[in-house]
């Protein structure tokens, strides 16, 4: 992946969970944590990944909903010729390391 892309990653990242922090009042979204953001080497589509303490599938249809918001608040922000199109996917990276720590600490105390 070029250093451009990364860039851009991280800084999708960074507005997009600004964003859903600070400006939707959708009380849907709520505890919401942007873990990853994966934009295509054409720069037309993003993987943005979370995680929530709340309903996950709620969630997901929240955001959802609020993509078009999102994606006009990020043209305003980013210095990008055209802004991806956004697919928000839940992580459960974190829940299936939280198994394995789980698993790891039962055969330590056995």
């Amino acid at each position: 992946m070029s250093i451009k892309i990364e860039r851009i990653n991280s800084n999708l990242q960074k507005e997009i969970s600004y964003i859903i922090a600070n400006e939707i009042k959708n009380p849907n979204i709520n505890f919401v944590t942007i873990t990853a953001c994966d934009v295509t080497n054409d720069l037309s589509y993003a993987k943005v990944y979370f995680t929530t303490l709340s309903d996950k599938k709620e969630t997901l249809e929240a955001l959802k909903s609020a993509k078009g918001f999102i994606r006009k608040t990020l043209a305003d922000r980013v210095e990008l010729r055209h802004i991806p199109e956004l697919e928000f996917i839940y992580d459960e990276s974190i829940e299936y390391g939280k198994r394995i720590e789980d698993k790891i600490k039962e055969i330590h105390d056995n």
